[in-house]
């Protein structure tokens, strides 16, 4: 770790620990809390998940004719669908089915449904001899920034069950889905990109560059075997199924039973990790309270003795002639004012450099120091020659 990074992570810790930790308390909490709400969301997305039925394509017509179930969402049912995928048009019954309406990827020459191409540019981020970024995503990881684009296309497809010619399918509904597919990675190699003289400059400078370029190509292709999880309708005589925003699945290469067990897994985490950073949070919270409240306790305390101190002053000011005026030595002089004598010594640190008047004004300050050893003082005493 660099001496700006070692800088910045102290100024981070320091902030943490602000007020005896209170922040890092708020912190814990806020954490917490959001542990406790995504809680919330995962177990109601288990239950529905659990209580949905797990039908075959050939079995949706007699589920969703039944009106009774206790499952109905948007005018529809959720249900979990097991089937193969297939291109719409293999269900026309006329020429068109003739010309299969599917995807070919560029590079295996798979046919598929949908096809995702992507290509990521990867930047370095280099700390040069002439400058230094302060971005903090160094701190926890390597200072790489990549930039995506992204061609995403998709034709109608069906989940069927068997072989040809289908009597029953069903249409895959996928307007306004934001859930991961369960795409397979065809193409995936990463080129280097060729350093140029303005690169060296950009690196010199410590600004960030291209060092390579990563294309990515992945398909649903034809006859995968996948798991549909989503609201199932019937529009004349035909069944769609569209996903359900509130579940974390719609189309996956997992069983229900492994969406069960996966869920279950993962709310009993966020459950423990919210109850035990709550927890924390509490106690941390606690104890900054108390370190607080004794700390204005103390400064209370320290404000009543030196009013007492500049009361007992003001009603019997003890100010020999040989404190304002005469011939002092310049070893005996008030370091504050450098005219009256030294009479007052401070409580703890015990120095004897002071005359009454400035050792009370020292006293009244919010973080009253010795002026000699900046040692925090309590109080400060009289000192009588014999």
């Amino acid at each position: 770790m660099s001496v700006h990074e070692q800088a910045a992570a102290a100024v981070l810790s320091q902030v943490a620990l602000a007020a005896d930790g209170v922040l890092l308390g708020l912190a814990l909490a806020y954490v917490a809390a959001r542990s406790i709400i995504r809680y919330t969301v995962t177990s109601s997305a288990l239950r529905k998940i659990r209580d949905a039925p797990s039908l075959k394509v050939s079995d949706l017509r007699s589920v969703l004719d039944d009106s009774d179930s206790s499952n109905d969402l948007d005018g529809g049912k959720l249900v979990i669908v097991r089937g193969i995928v297939d291109s719409k048009s293999a269900i026309n019954g006329n020429w068109k089915s003739l010309i299969p309406n599917v995807l070919i990827s560029h590079e295996s020459g798979e046919r598929c449904v949908v096809l995702q191409r992507t290509q990521t540019c990867i930047y370095n981020e280099w700390r040069g001899l002439f400058g230094w970024t302060s971005d903090l995503r160094s701190l926890f990881a390597r200072s790489w920034h990549k930039q995506e684009s992204t061609s995403f296309r998709t034709v109608p497809f069906i989940l069927v069950e068997g072989g040809k010619p289908y009597t029953d399918y069903l249409i895959v509904n996928m307007d306004g889905s934001k859930h991961s597919l369960p795409l397979v990675t065809v193409y995936h190699q990463l080129q280097p990109i060729s350093a140029s003289p303005y690169t060296f400059l950009q690196a010199l400078f410590g600004h960030e560059y291209p060092v390579g370029l990563l294309d990515e190509e992945k398909i649903l292709p034809l006859g995968k075997d996948i798991t549909a999880v989503g609201i199932c309708t019937l529009k004349d005589g035909i069944a769609g199924i569209k996903p359900c925003k509130d579940l974390p699945y719609f189309l996956s290469d997992m069983t229900k039973d492994h969406m069960v067990i996966g869920l279950a897994f993962r709310s009993k985490v966020l459950l423990w990790s919210g109850i035990v950073l709550g927890a924390l949070s509490i106690g941390i919270l606690g104890y900054a309270g108390v370190r607080n409240w004794n700390k204005w306790q103390e400064w209370r305390q320290q404000q009543r003795t030196q009013q007492q101190n500049l009361a007992r002053t003001d009603v019997d000011p003890q100010s020999p002639e040989d404190d304002e005026a005469g011939d002092i030595p310049d070893g005996e002089l008030c370091v504050v004012c450098l005219t009256r004598r030294r009479r007052s010594a401070f409580i703890p640190c015990g120095h004897l450099v002071c005359c009454q008047r400035c050792a009370l004004s020292v006293e009244r300050d919010l973080a009253p120091k010795c002026p000699v050893c900046r040692q925090e003082i309590r109080s400060s005493v009289r000192i009588y020659d014999s």
